[in-house]
């Protein structure tokens, strides 16, 4: 039995598939801790594995590394230091578990399975792993720990079951992805289980970005009376140390580290840039390659992977032809100048019109159309496949949420590319986060200070610059408007008449909504791109390719 526990909360940034990686992060996190006389780490949701690793747990090879490193680990603990709490797949029997594992005195001494298995928005446990019934808390040093993994939580059940079984702390491993909103919600969940129990709880979050998804730390402790004691820094690696007392039968936190939480905008760009650090980073590219044509989304685009990687690994790429503005050169040359990036320029007339003369006996008695305009953008992409292919640099797409979401974009030509950073954020997003990068420099961020995106890049009417005169609202609706109206359509799946009672033309509705629908082959083709919004494209919202269903409404 004791009086006094320390706690470490381990937010750290696992790479899937990364296992002795991943064992060398709580290695080192348990040795710095071991100095401090800690008594117990606790990891993030499946940190052995990195999380989520899909199909890898389906082979055995993956799990029977993941386990054997588990029990070295394990048998550290023998020395005398901070026992663990490590979230790792798990086999038992026949079956395969999402596991919390308390690695004490030499041995693995308890092991927990995930009750709560989600199957909903980027969630697909129960496809690989086996809901286990309610477990019981685990009893170490005669303290009684009500141990959860993630959705455990979200639900009231397992908080009651372990209350009812004499827990005295909760503590929960968390893989919870960033979405906007979602640190709030996840406050007012944990002040729920708290309710319902009257006890402390522990939320410790990944950190990191593992494909499209990103995890934003900002673990923290609340104690029995619903109030914050802890709460880590979003976007950034942490170990903290807590301090727990007993008083009157009554475990209680100390009240100690209280990180500001970032601004909604902040958080975005944040979890823009660590998703592409991270997907650059841990699939081993040496930087970045992009089309710059002296329009927002390249220019932000550009300024997030400056800010995430630092200006050397970037490569921007000013690409003209016939139809390009000098203005729209200068505004390219100038922003690449403020950010302090490479750029290179390479005119695409002669390609061009090299396609039109392969083409022009076929096309001969047609008239020119979006055709021709496509050759453009598709001499582009094969020139920023070239250098991508040459210098081993990533492409990256600059496309929106908007232009996704209608089509707007050319298939093999400005969707061609290996990551998008902007792919889960409306055109009116954009906007407001190249306002925001030109008066803050994000923390963290390598780029420079001040004003990175020239001021007539933000004010210009925007354009795909495929033909002369061209501006984006010749054929969409102002983006505001369409917004909204994807938000209606996408977020909300709400009808043509709810969304035109909100002050939409319902005619307008419905020509988006057939823009929407009609473009589902082209996102099918798209790169991965950092999900932002709570339903983002790919593994949230999936819908058929072939559809015949038009509502009436």
């Amino acid at each position: 039995m004791t009086d006094h526990l320390s706690i470490v909360l381990s937010q750290l940034n696992p790479t899937v598939g990364d296992i002795e990686g991943n064992i060398e992060k709580l290695r080192a996190a348990r040795r710095t801790n071991a100095a401090k006389d800690a008594d117990l780490l606790v990891s993030s949701e499946l940190f052995v594995s990195g999380y989520p690793p899909e199909d890898l747990v389906l082979r055995a090879a993956f799990m029977d590394q993941c386990e054997q490193a588990v029990r070295d680990l394990a048998s550290e603990t023998a020395d005398g230091g901070p026992a663990l709490i490590v979230g790792a797949p798990w086999r038992d029997n026949e079956n395969l578990y999402n596991a919390a594992l308390l690695l004490a005195g030499g041995a693995v001494a308890a092991v927990r399975f995930k009750h709560n298995l989600p199957d909903y928005g980027v969630f697909d446990e129960s496809r690989v792993f086996t809901a286990a019934p309610v477990q019981a808390p685990i009893i170490w040093h005669g303290v009684s720990l009500g141990v959860m993994i993630c959705e455990d939580a979200w639900t009231d059940g397992p908080t009651r079951s372990l209350n009812e079984q004499g827990a005295e702390i909760l503590i929960v491993l968390n893989g919870s992805p960033f979405e906007s909103d979602k640190h709030g919600e996840r406050h007012d969940i944990a002040v729920e289980r708290i309710r319902d129990s009257g006890l402390p709880l522990v939320y410790v979050n990944q950190v990191g970005g593992q494909d499209e998804l990103v995890f934003d730390g900002a673990s923290f402790v609340r104690n029995g009376d619903g109030e914050l004691a802890i709460q880590l820094v979003a976007w950034a690696d942490a170990a903290l140390k807590t301090e727990w007392s007993k008083d009157a039968g009554h475990w209680i936190c100390a009240n100690g580290n209280i990180a500001t939480e970032p601004s909604e905008l902040e958080s975005t760009y944040l979890a823009m840039m660590m998703g592409l650090r991270d997907y650059v980073g841990k699939n081993g590219f040496p930087g970045i390659v992009l089309g710059m044509s002296g329009g927002i989304d390249s220019a932000l685009t550009a300024a997030v992977a400056a800010d995430a990687l630092g200006p050397d690994r970037v490569h921007c790429i000013i690409m003209p032809s016939e139809i390009t503005s000098r203005t729209s050169n200068d505004d390219a040359a100038e922003c690449a100048d403020l950010m302090g990036v490479r750029h290179d320029v390479v005119a695409i007339k002669d390609a061009v019109n090299t396609y039109g003369a392969l083409l022009s006996d076929m096309f001969s008695g047609h008239a020119e159309d979006t055709t021709e305009e496509n050759i453009q953008a598709r001499s582009r992409a094969i020139i920023l496949m070239a250098i991508s292919n040459k210098f081993g640099s990533m492409l990256l797409t600059t496309g929106n949420k908007s232009e996704m979401s209608v089509g707007y974009a050319t298939l093999y030509g400005d969707l061609s590319g290996g990551y998008s950073v902007l792919k889960d954020v409306y055109k009116t997003t954009v906007y407001e986060l190249s306002k925001w990068r030109n008066q803050n420099r994000p923390a963290g961020g390598l780029g420079p200070e001040g004003r990175v995106i020239p001021e007539n890049i933000i004010t210009k009417a925007p354009t795909a610059e495929l033909k002369p005169n061209q501006t984006d609202q010749d054929t969409l609706p102002p983006y505001d408007e369409l917004d909204d109206i994807l938000k209606g359509l996408i977020e909300d799946e709400r009808s043509f008449t709810d969304i035109a009672a909100t002050g939409h033309d319902i005619e307008t509705v419905r020509r988006i909504a057939r823009m929407l629908y009609i473009a589902e082959y082209k996102r099918r083709q798209a790169p991965p791109g950092v999900k932002l919004t709570r339903r983002s494209f790919g593994r949230e919202r999936r819908y058929p390719i072939t559809n015949a269903f038009r509502e009436t409404s």
